[in-house]
């Protein structure tokens, strides 16, 4: 791959200094790329986002070892809103939109490291070009509105930010197939139109690999396998257990047991 902008190397997390959670972590992210780690629930996806975005304190969690690089700079000790003014912003499993506000009111909350009122309203309508329905429902408040228009508020929040990178955790959750659709096509736009370079961690394997340059298939805690996106959505070892084919028929991963295929993987 291209030189990272992103760079995890062998990272171990604990949980309230005993649980550990991650084991040697590593993965890199190439500027203006889209990368996908992958994974079932548990995997240790989303504490590996939180690891980068540094919100692993609020839960008693920490890097205990390794190292994270952002352009080559170590950045574990920087606090997760001295990471959003370097330009790396998280888009949080389960949307986390605050409810009592407006559309627009919760966009404006993700600019607030910006002091030109001038680049924030541009910004703005960025948002709702990127969004047309949020701009419809703009003075609706966010408890009010659709699962995926508010997936589409907690992104475009995001970018009023102006990130150069986004972290964004299960973005396919709870929505139908056709609003996941529309959200990764909006996300491969801003990547390619914006420059924006995304690590997304995501369940549904299928859709994440379509839409990635790059994935990583974490198994407990570590990276079991690693490469260019139609690799491994080509791969039959990830046809079988992610994408439920193989041998010529559907299968449930739910009844495949981990260390197996982790014993496959790492033979």
């Amino acid at each position: 791959m291209d030189t990272p902008i992103l760079s995890v190397n062998g990272i171990e997390v604990i949980y309230n200094h005993v649980i550990l959670v991650l084991k040697g972590v590593s993965l890199h992210v190439p500027q203006g790329r889209i990368v996908a780690l992958l994974g079932g629930n548990g995997a240790g996806k989303t504490t590996t986002l939180r690891a980068v975005s540094n919100l692993l304190r609020g839960e008693r969690g920490a890097v205990t070892k390794g190292s994270i690089e952002l352009r080559g700079e170590r950045i574990e000790n920087l606090t997760p809103a001295e990471l959003v003014q370097r330009g790396v912003v998280q888009v949080m499993e389960g949307r986390h939109c605050f409810a009592h506000l407006t559309i627009e009111e919760n966009l404006l909350t993700g600019a607030y490291t910006r002091r030109s009122k001038a680049e924030v309203a541009a910004n703005l309508e960025k948002v709702y070009a990127y969004f047309p329905r949020l701009k419809t429902r703009r003075t609706s408040q966010a408890a009010y509105t659709s699962g995926g228009e508010q997936q589409m508020c907690a992104i475009g929040r995001a970018l009023m930010a102006s990130p150069s990178m986004v972290l964004l955790d299960e973005p396919s959750m709870g929505l139908a197939p056709q609003i996941v659709e529309e959200v990764f096509e909006i996300v491969k736009d801003l990547n390619a139109k914006e420059g924006v370079t995304f690590l997304l961690a995501e369940q549904n394997t299928n859709m994440a690999l379509k839409y990635s340059d790059y994935g990583y298939i974490m198994e407990s805690g570590r990276i079991v396998m690693d490469g260019a996106a139609a690799d491994l959505a080509n791969n039959e070892d990830v046809k079988e257990f992610y994408l439920g084919v193989g041998g010529g028929e559907r299968k449930s991963f739910r009844d495949i047991k981990s260390y197996k295929r982790r014993k496959r993987w790492l033979a």
